[in-house]
């Protein structure tokens, strides 16, 4: 058995390293024309909530299922009524974060949903990578599961968030919870069945990668008229600069062949 202290550092590695990635992958992009410090409270509040939700769907959730794929036999505990609860628990929690009077202020319920998803879907991978090296990691099938849980599971809870967050904007309150319960519930159970089987992994990666450029348009939509203008006005200038650019770089070989 590993250590209590070398198994936390593992997953808390893994998980953290997940979130910075995710972060980087659509946030960056715009970086600077959105609300960025409502994001980075976002992240705090989301440590918390996914913290309790993580360790809460742990106990209530994942033991369960564990004990019935060890044993062969379904427990009690293990139904559909708690599955559905559990996250919508924590969807109506992070519904409220996400109608806080400075979120709503800004328009920025899908950035601040991204970066709140980051940090719940960080605090699940750390618990489940944790019950994955406390259980012994055996063979390069496990590690693979060890790192695309860090990787994946903040990416698909940023997702589901900044979603969430979209259709609040769109004045979908109702919907925004009941659609983001039912893929958080539909995301909780791949991931626990990917903790034993990588078949799992062929129903988590090809919807996510399928769903990246909408959830890049949902982000977009939440950065204000004013920061999208300057984000434009950027892009233009950028464009400007490599065209004159290569026009020096081509008009030099131009003259050159002239002269010959």
């Amino acid at each position: 058995m590993v250590n209590d202290f070398v198994t936390f550092q593992i997953a808390a590695i893994c998980g953290l390293i997940g979130m910075t990635l995710g972060w980087r992958g659509v946030m960056t992009k715009y970086s600077g024309f959105y609300d960025l410090p409502t994001a980075w409270n976002q992240v705090f509040w989301g440590i918390l909530l996914g913290g309790a939700f993580a360790s809460y769907a742990d106990s209530s959730l994942f033991l369960p299922y564990y004990e019935a794929q060890v044993t062969g036999t379904r427990t009690a505990e293990l139904n559909v009524i708690r599955l559905i609860l559990v996250p919508l628990i924590a969807t109506i929690g992070m519904h409220f974060l996400l109608r806080r009077k400075r979120v709503r202020k800004g328009g920025s319920q899908a950035t601040s949903g991204w970066a709140l998803g980051l940090a719940v879907g960080g605090m699940l991978a750390i618990v489940l990578i944790t019950r994955k090296v406390q259980t012994g990691i055996d063979g390069f099938q496990d590690v693979l599961t060890v790192l695309l849980i860090g990787f994946f599971a903040p990416r698909v809870e940023a997702i589901i968030t900044a979603f969430h967050g979209t259709l609040m904007l769109r004045g979908k309150r109702w919907g925004a919870i009941f659609r983001a319960t039912f893929w958080r519930a539909s995301s909780l159970t791949m991931f626990y069945f990917a903790w034993f089987s990588p078949l799992a992994w062929v129903f988590i990666i090809p919807p996510i990668l399928l769903v990246q450029d909408s959830a890049e348009k949902w982000v977009w939509d939440s950065v204000p008229k004013e920061g999208r203008r300057r984000w434009r006005r950027m892009q233009a200038d950028k464009k400007r600069e490599k065209q004159v650019a290569a026009r020096l770089i081509h008009e030099p070989n131009s003259l050159r062949t002239e002269e010959e």
